[in-house]
């Protein structure tokens, strides 16, 4: 590559990173200045930011919503990779057509919106009485057809040979499988982890609709009632988009390196 090219090629990627770390950056300033200095677009950081502190924990349970964000987001992460986990190992080594017929149909329900299934859903939890609890919102998405299939992409790599030898040596399946299998993905479950972590934390909808107490408040049912009312206060909405944002920015930077190795070794 000559010179030129070089040159070319930074130049293009430096430009879209810093598009890229703009709505970050526009979100920490906006975080800092008052509301009419968001909506005339400042750039620059100001000095509002203890102002919209105390607004936004005067007027919202921003410790509650932490505490039940990181608990729902921490179980449900915890119990999805231990199930998606188990259901792709068991797709892939006791392998046959018929598992092959319910893995298809297991794919397609990622085609299904979860719009369409929301109101039954609500209705057999009403039931159920599981609405406002932990149980309630992570038993929808406690497993993912597309976990599962990570899993099981997986689960290809890893030698057939060794689980033989295993079973010779009287290993039960359980055994092969916390002995063995989990300790070589390592990579898979930070990459699921972080998927599953992510989403559970900025899930909305389905808390939205189960969680009617203002006691199981999530950090973004916490922004969207901040935008409800005839008027908005935009400095305190983006701090409480900041502080929403931040877990989420922690956990894909530890675990950046894995999670890329995990996604690349899923598909190869």
């Amino acid at each position: 590559m000559t010179k030129g090219k070089k040159l070319f090629a930074y130049t293009f990627l430096i430009i879209i990173s810093l598009i890229s770390v703009f709505p970050l950056y526009w979100m920490m300033v906006a975080a800092t200045n008052r509301s009419v200095d968001v909506t005339r677009g400042t750039l620059m950081f100001g000095t509002a930011l203890m102002d919209n502190w105390i607004k936004l924990f005067g007027s919202q349970n921003v410790g509650t919503a932490l505490f039940n964000s990181f608990k729902y987001s921490i179980i449900m992460t915890l119990i999805s990779l231990l199930i998606c986990s188990i259901a792709g190992y068991g797709f892939e080594v006791f392998h046959d057509k018929a598992k092959d017929r319910v893995m298809s149909v297991i794919l397609l329900a990622m085609m299904v919106p979860f719009a369409a299934t929301m109101i039954p859903l609500y209705q057999m939890f009403s039931r159920a009485r599981l609405l406002n609890s932990t149980l309630g919102f992570i038993l929808p998405t406690i497993s993912t057809p597309f976990l599962i299939m990570l899993f099981r992409q997986s689960a290809r790599s890893f030698p057939s040979d060794i689980m033989e030898a295993a079973r010779l040596d009287g290993l039960s399946e359980f055994q092969i499988f916390y002995r063995m299998f989990l300790p070589t993905m390592r990579s898979t479950y930070a990459a699921a982890m972080t998927i599953t972590f992510m989403n559970a934390w900025n899930s909305y909808l389905w808390p939205k609709v189960i969680m009617s107490d203002a006691k199981s408040i999530t950090m973004p049912m916490l922004v969207a009632n901040l935008t409800e009312g005839y008027v908005t206060d935009y400095g305190t909405l983006m701090l409480a988009v900041l502080i929403c944002t931040i877990p989420t920015v922690i956990i894909f930077f530890l675990l950046q390196k894995s999670f890329a190795e995990g996604i690349t070794g899923a598909v190869k």
